[in-house]
């Protein structure tokens, strides 16, 4: 099966020689630009729908309105969509009505230069293909700045989600933005209020999940952005922790060091607390318990972890939020994440390891004529303990250790 920019390259020619004009388009044309390797590719063209879809063997239409169709080749997608003008957006999302036009016209109705360019792969002479340029995003890119086409308050009023896609693209980039787009998007930033929270959560998730994340939320902070996306005042702390973190941080530990840096504690209101940003931002119920499990862990392991029986350390070792939280402290306090991560990997090389299976069940209990009663975990507990710390080796031991305890009282 043909890569994506195969089959973009098959759908350009394809409509080149039905006599059509077609480009490579947006992002894609961007990320060739800088040398970077584009994870989509689209291509915009003069072919209407109709054509396109007679052309192609296997497509499917995700806006007809809007002239777009999807060209498939097994698993590889590409999207093709007709040159377009847009109407107004009444809902601050989609145009009302489009019209099919020309390429420059197309061009001008994006939303920043750099991702307003096209280009033609089979120039004649250029073995790179000629970027085709009507708004300046090629001077654009060489200055590294993120400028919206034409008026910035015309592009935001469209579409206020736009204000947060500068703030992503100029971090992911390591672009500026450029200072009318920037004053821009300080006076539009209470307007994405009215946004979708999903919407939101999505673009936000985008940037928490990219190593340049220190960058966007340090962004979204001095454009004034973070109060309407956090629905909370906007934070004069700087995000050293969101910064700080590895490059591969998982999105629900990036979000635990976004809240320690905007001052969050980890005692009383955090479940609160992290119900609010679960609004705010759309979380799944995975998510948010991977948020609320990691704040925890942090208090803990600062808390409880110095203190603590061997047992007790593995139990919190074993647990599914121990590596984030120790990413996450890590971020200020590294000497005492390395020595948290020095501990863990001595209790797991010890024999049985931080979790090994119980040698005594509930069932082991009733079989030795135990009887059941809220006692069981209780024992169960002291017994595991035991295991953990290696003063039990085997299930005679465990069992002869639960009679006693349970003969004693728990």
């Amino acid at each position: 099966m043909p890569d994506t920019r195969t089959l973009a390259l098959n759908v350009v020619r394809t409509l080149r020689e039905q006599g059509h004009v077609a480009y490579l388009a947006g992002g894609c044309v961007r990320d060739e630009v800088l040398g970077l390797h584009p994870q989509d590719y689209d291509v915009a063209t003069d072919a209407r729908p109709e054509t396109i879809r007679a052309l192609f063997k296997r497509t499917s239409e995700v806006g007809a309105h809007f002239g777009v169709v999807l060209v498939r080749e097994g698993p590889t997608i590409v999207e093709v969509a007709t040159f377009r003008a847009d109407g107004p957006y009444s809902d601050r999302r989609r145009p009302e009505q489009v019209r099919f036009s020309t390429p420059e016209e197309d061009a001008r109705r994006r939303d920043f230069t750099v991702n307003a360019l096209f280009l033609d792969p089979f120039a004649p002479g250029d073995p790179g293909g000629r970027v085709i340029d009507f708004v300046g995003g090629r001077a654009d890119l060489d200055a590294r700045l993120i400028r919206a086409v034409g008026d910035p308050d015309a592009r935001f009023q469209e579409d206020d989600l736009r204000t947060l896609r500068a703030v992503r693209f100029a971090a992911r980039l390591d672009f500026e933005i450029e200072p009318a787009t920037a004053e821009a998007i300080r006076r539009h930033a209470g307007d994405l209020r009215g946004i979708s929270r999903e919407r939101i959560g999505d673009e936000i998730r985008r940037m928490l999940t990219h190593p340049s994340r220190g960058r966007a939320v340090g962004l979204l902070r001095s454009l004034g952005l973070d109060a309407p996306v956090l629905c909370e005042p906007t934070s004069r702390s700087e995000p050293r922790r969101v910064a700080a973190l590895a490059p591969g941080a998982e999105f629900a530990c990036a979000l635990a060091a976004w809240m320690l840096d905007r001052g969050f504690g980890t005692g009383d209101g955090l479940v609160d607390a992290v119900g609010r940003w679960r609004a705010a931002l759309c979380l799944s119920n995975q998510e948010r318990d991977a948020l609320l499990a990691i704040m925890t862990g942090v208090a803990r392991l600062q808390n409880e972890w110095p203190t603590a029986t061997v047992a007790g350390q593995k139990r919190l070792a074993a647990s599914d939020w121990f590596l984030s939280a120790v990413e996450v402290i890590g971020t200020t306090e590294r000497e005492a994440a390395s020595a948290i991560q020095g501990r863990r990997d001595e209790l797991a090389a010890t024999p049985g390891g931080l979790a090994p299976p119980p040698l005594l069940t509930g069932d082991d209990l009733i079989a030795s004529g135990m009887h059941p009663g809220p006692s069981f975990k209780k024992v169960l507990d002291l017994v595991y303990d035991a295991q953990l710390e290696g003063r039990v080796m085997d299930s005679s031991g465990a069992l002869e250790l639960a009679r006693r305890v349970g003969v004693q009282g728990v």
